[in-house]
């Protein structure tokens, strides 16, 4: 609800009434700055126009238009926010396949690592059965 609905409706008045037409008073009961008196209290003091204040009702025209503005911009910024946050969460599971495909990846470079290692153990060992068979004996006739 806009502030043109409630000030339509009487709201502000109420509401801000006990502000209006009255000075600030500091500690010692000075006045600090008087207070301009809002239109319904010029009229019952006797005003003859009877119009609201016209400064009154623009400067509620430009709080409402600012406010509108405002919410207009909020909802723009959240839209794009909302956009962000789609994109993302596309990313994010775009990513997390990737993660998933380089775990295949891993698993498979790991067995065939295992499967190379178990060989290399097997020359290895052949290995050194042939030289353990060959310790003593003249290099020249084997």
């Amino acid at each position: 609800m806009g502030f043109g609905a409630l000030a339509g409706q009487g709201r502000c008045r109420r509401r801000f009434r006990s502000h209006i037409g009255h000075s600030d008073r500091s500690a010692n009961g000075s006045a600090s700055r008087p207070v301009r008196p809002y239109a319904a209290d010029l009229r019952s003091q006797g005003s003859e126009t009877g119009t609201e204040d016209p400064i009154a009702h623009s400067e509620l025209s430009a709080l409402t238009r600012r406010y509108e503005e405002t919410a207009q911009k909020t909802d723009r910024e959240f839209g794009i926010v909302k956009s962000d946050l789609t994109a993302l969460r596309l990313q994010v599971g775009n990513l997390d396949q990737k993660v998933d495909s380089l775990g295949d990846r891993i698993h498979g470079l790991e067995q065939k690592i295992d499967g190379f290692l178990t060989e290399q153990r097997t020359v290895n060992t052949t290995l050194v059965e042939l030289l353990t068979g060959l310790v003593g004996k003249n290099p020249g006739t084997a």
